[in-house]
């Protein structure tokens, strides 16, 4: 699962030309014959008890139990389960595989961040053809806007990354400093951690795409806007500008580790206490738990901090789907799978290993929310992240070449954080190479 998120954060180094080969996919399928405009639950039923294969790609580790599940319900099906790599590596072989019109999977885990690529270029199904609308309601509003493109829904989400503060309590208690609730006020623990231990910071941060764009988008910000192939990318807006102006003082006065993250060294500053908050994704506590064992008990769960006091505003930070490839061979039998693996009881085994919900009936179920976490020192963390599931700001867009735009941030934004740039000057740069980036691809944007 870390590997997972890891992705998520520091985004990817991949470019697909999107307009000059996805984007004149036909409608048929590949064997020729004329796409279905509906399948009925009938259809999928009838799919089932024939049986067949169905090729999986996907790097979760709960996928396993749940193709394994799906076996024993439906025994006339097998599910080939492949990690085709995580992350951009899967991305990349997806596809050069679509590309060569072979060995296709019928169903593949794509990150919330790189699905509108997929989606643009046609080379996901829309799953609106086999039912998805009716279960509108069914998931977090955060994860169902996610994998949709205007009325078409594009993959089912599998888990969620509803940001919060996760912080060293003891830490904290040993030097007298509040729980902050403001990014003003978290600024200022910071000061006063490093300057009581020179060794110690509020958090790590050398500089991290996903990061960036999760705290504009709590801070209201829609740097992206996307109609087809129509964009405009405008870091000047006000939410980017105060997440810029915010962080630039973090950095000025070196309140940040530059320890990378998901590095052996952070894990271990995460365990000694010398890096001593994490604000991220719902998906960090089984992460936590193994890979900063020696402050078991010591870590505890907040709120993310606002942007404006008393506020109530959240974003998500990494999560991913499973969505159906337009050229795979077996697309119902693949969508009976999405609905188990997302919807029914494969979405329950996968929580019982530790995913986060993206399902509102897990989400909102009473042991989940009960549940009391023993590195946490006993507290229940995930009341803390079921509330801010329900606090995503709404209206947010990725760009339909996001994953080529996060492999380029270290270039640009990225300069700031070793005092080459300032990050006002690092985000525009971010925004001229993305609007290059994305005219040379074939989209009208400014």
């Amino acid at each position: 699962m870390s590997i997972t998120r890891r992705r998520a954060l520091i985004g990817a180094a991949m470019s697909i030309t999107l307009l000059a080969t996805g984007c004149s996919s036909s409608d048929e399928g590949t064997d020729g014959t004329a796409a279905p405009t509906s399948v009925s639950e009938a259809d999928i039923k009838a799919a089932l008890d024939a049986g067949g294969t169905i090729n999986v790609w996907a790097w979760d580790t709960t996928i396993t139990k749940v193709a394994a599940d799906f076996q024993t319900k439906y025994p006339k099906v097998k599910v080939n389960l492949t990690n085709a790599g995580t992350g951009n590596d899967q991305y990349t072989a997806l596809q050069n595989a679509i590309t060569a019109g072979t060995g296709v999977p019928d169903v593949a885990q794509i990150e919330y961040y790189a699905l509108p690529q997929f989606a643009l270029a046609k080379s996901v199904a829309d799953l609106n053809t086999y039912g998805a609308a009716s279960l509108d309601g069914t998931f977090t509003p955060g994860t169902w806007n996610a994998v949709h493109a205007g009325d078409k829904i594009y993959g089912f989400p599998i888990d969620s990354g509803p940001m919060a503060l996760f912080y060293n309590k003891e830490v904290f208690d040993k030097h007298q400093i509040a729980v902050p609730t403001t990014w003003e006020e978290y600024a200022a623990a910071a000061e006063k951690l490093h300057t009581a231990d020179p060794k110690a910071y509020i958090t790590s941060d050398s500089g991290d795409a996903g990061f960036t764009t999760s705290l504009i988008w709590q801070a209201g910000g829609k740097p992206y806007q996307v109609n087809g192939t129509d964009v405009a990318v405008n870091f000047g807006d006000a939410g980017s500008q105060k997440f810029a102006t915010q962080w630039q003082k973090l950095i000025d006065k070196k309140l940040l580790s530059p320890v990378p993250g998901w590095t052996d060294e952070w894990y271990k500053g995460l365990g000694d206490g010398t890096i001593a908050t994490l604000v991220t994704g719902a998906w960090m506590p089984s992460n936590l738990e193994k890979g900063a064992a020696p402050a078991n008990g010591k870590w505890r769960v907040a709120p993310m901090p606002q942007w404006e006091a008393g506020g109530k505003a959240t974003a998500e930070n990494g999560g991913s789907s499973l969505a159906i490839p337009e050229k795979g061979a077996s697309k119902t039998l693949a969508y009976a799978f999405l609905k188990y693996a997302a919807v029914e009881e494969g979405a329950k085994s996968r929580v019982a290993e530790g995913a986060f919900p993206a399902t509102t009936a897990e989400l909102n179920a009473p042991e989940f929310q009960s549940k009391e976490f023993p590195y946490f020192g006993g507290q229940k963390v995930n009341e803390v992240l079921a509330a801010s599931a329900g606090q995503v700001v709404t209206g947010w867009s990725y760009l339909p070449f996001q994953v080529y735009a996060n492999s380029i941030y270290g270039d640009t934004v990225g300069k700031a954080y070793i005092g080459q740039s300032s990050l006002t000057d690092g985000l525009k740069a971010w925004q001229d190479a993305s609007i290059k980036y994305g005219t040379e691809q074939g989209f009208t944007v400014k």
